[in-house]
């Protein structure tokens, strides 16, 4: 089946008017489909429903399963991908009175939006089946894509091979430890043990947002930042995590060039045996397996020196909600054929499928006994089953990872102190304020 994508160029004024009836925030338009007035109730005698996609990494695969679906059930299914924010582009949608049937979105925006856009989901079957389903004031509205993790990624072939021993990653416990291994690696021929992501999001949304989320009480923690009764230079968590992170960066392989490091090549680095470790998420499996990777590589805590169990386990859970559109412009059939979607991904055997192994995603439900196929997932899905993982704080403001990943990336490169990085995460705690929850 085709994928139009089309480029949405809104007016300013759409953004705004549709922020101040409770819209999010604004961004440059990206790619989307549909026609005007939203998505056709039908196409020929066909229901036709529309699913937003903000995973980049499984729209080839998405687009293939819309197309095996449509033919298999009757139902013509169109997937549209932006790389805009999920909270511009929906807002250019909304504003344009073309809303998906189908959205996938950060659970931060299922908060924002669920109220006013969202069909409560509460007598679905698979919301028993689910820990990680999002409700708000007693009604279900977020169904959860998947579970996700964030932690060090490690070769351990690359490891072995200069250590002589099998890797064990629950031996690398605190920063000494981690610094520790990394000396040998160096002493054993390792150029540079380490490669750090340089983009904005693994560094603020994804690598700082864990020392607000292995606090006690997250809210508190920020809410303390806020009025300045925490100093965030003088946290233990925030400098036992920038202590961790000073290894990884002065390890790292692109030390003397950090901010013009691509993505792609330090993955490749990882996969091949090169580098020994990077922080990240078993999202990277869907660039690591373009390589000629490594046959033992998986996902372990970030060392750190808190002792408090928090370098025993990982951040994660719930990530990536897809919600149904509940607005005049989505007819009866079309909220029920969404349904019938989601209750496929959880119940059929293709849907299964689709999702462990087309999409190598770690399943949110428990009642899907695939084996998760890729390690990182399985690092994953081995400390989600014994209850090792520290929640995701989904409160962020959408501005977060943009603004604090910038101060970050200025630390990564040696451009500020300690210091200086902390008083900007504070200045811009100073008006910042968390999301609705």
């Amino acid at each position: 089946m085709k994928r139009r994508v089309l480029a949405l160029v809104m007016a300013l004024a759409m953004i705004l008017t549709l922020a101040a009836c409770g819209g999010s925030s604004s961004g440059d338009a990206g790619s989307s489909g549909g026609s005007e007035g939203g998505a056709p109730a039908a196409s020929g005698d066909k229901v036709a429903i529309t699913i937003f996609n903000s995973k980049m990494e499984i729209q080839s695969q998405m687009e293939e399963m819309a197309e095996r679906y449509s033919l298999e059930k009757g139902v013509d299914v169109e997937v549209y991908y932006s790389s805009d924010t999920v909270a511009a582009h929906l807002s250019t949608r909304y504003a344009s009175n073309e809303p998906y049937t189908i959205s996938m979105v950060d659970a931060k925006d299922v908060y924002a939006l669920a109220a006013d856009h969202a069909v409560d989901l509460s007598d679905q079957d698979w919301v028993k089946d689910t820990t990680q389903a999002i409700s708000i004031d007693g009604k279900v509205y977020g169904f959860p894509v998947c579970v996700e993790a964030r932690g060090i990624i490690y070769n351990a072939d690359a490891i072995k091979n200069i250590t002589g021993a099998d890797f064990d990653p629950t031996a690398i416990k605190t920063t000494e430890d981690f610094q520790s291994l990394i000396d040998q690696l160096i002493a054993g021929g390792m150029a540079a043990p380490t490669g750090v992501m340089k983009e904005d999001w693994s560094l603020g949304a994804h690598y700082l947002a864990e020392v607000y989320e292995q606090q006690a009480d997250p809210d508190a923690f920020i809410a303390g930042i806020k009025d300045g009764s925490i100093k965030l230079i003088e946290d233990a968590k925030f400098n036992a995590m920038m202590d961790t992170f000073d290894v990884l960066k002065n390890n790292n392989y692109a030390k003397d060039a950090a901010i013009s490091a691509e993505r792609e090549v330090t993955e490749q680095k990882l996969a091949e045996g090169e580098l020994a470790f990077m922080f990240g998420g078993n999202w990277d499996w869907s660039v690591i397996n373009a390589y000629d990777y490594s046959e033992n590589m998986g996902m372990m805590p970030v060392p750190n020196d808190s002792n408090d169990g928090t370098n025993e386990k990982m951040v994660g859970g719930g990530s990536k909600y897809f919600f149904i559109d509940s607005s005049d412009n989505t007819s009866a059939e079309q909220v029920q054929a969404a349904k019938d979607f989601l209750n496929w991904l959880v119940y059929d055997e293709e849907g299964q499928d689709f999702v462990v192994n087309q999409c190598a995603l770690v399943p949110a439900f428990s009642n899907i006994t695939l084996p998760v196929s890729d390690p990182l997932s399985a690092s994953v899905k081995a400390y989600s089953d014994k209850g090792a993982l520290v929640g995701n704080y989904n409160y962020l403001p959408d501005d977060h990872y943009s603004i604090t990943g910038a101060a970050f990336q200025k630390y990564l490169a040696g451009e500020s102190t300690r210091e200086q990085f902390a008083d900007e995460v504070t200045a811009y705690w100073a008006t910042a304020e968390v999301g609705a929850h």
